[in-house]
């Protein structure tokens, strides 16, 4: 993912979750692997810290998603802890899946990501506090506000 050379803390794996309407994002910056377990940890670390108060009486949730990785609509462990997330909180979870080779349309690259990118670039990251700090002070003309965190 987006390495920074430190070969005690590994890679800085960001898992992103972006609020189309509000223009919001938050980003869970991991140093594990892309996993489904880390990436509904995203989710659930993004719903009880912005989701259930920006939407506290919503009854579901609907979470659009590449076709591969971490959270592909193949992934039995992906499917098996957004149950688990879904069970613990009552919400019915609805997931669309992008069709393969399609993910450059999924709003969070163009809303959330590139701004990212663009924040950082020409910065070395060269610690996990660097790619934080960088992703938090992610700001838009448009409003975009980004919160991150370590998992």
């Amino acid at each position: 993912m987006h390495d920074f050379v430190d070969p005690q803390l590994g890679k800085a794996i960001p898992y992103g979750i972006y609020d189309l309407t509000l223009n919001k994002g938050w980003v869970n910056v991991g140093i594990d692997h892309d996993t489904a377990e880390f990436a509904v940890e995203s989710i659930r670390h993004w719903w009880y810290s912005m989701g259930n108060v920006l939407y506290p009486n919503s009854e579901h949730i609907m979470i659009t998603a590449d076709c591969g990785g971490s959270n592909s609509y193949r992934s039995r462990l992906w499917k098996l802890k957004l149950q688990e997330f879904a069970t613990e909180t009552g919400k019915n979870i609805h997931v669309c899946h992008f069709p393969p080779g399609t993910s450059k349309w999924n709003q969070i690259e163009h809303r959330l990501f590139c701004h990212i990118t663009t924040n950082w670039r020409g910065r070395p990251l060269t610690s996990l506090q660097v790619v934080i700090n960088l992703i938090r002070n992610t700001t838009t003309k448009q409003g975009l506000e980004v919160e991150a965190r370590e998992r």
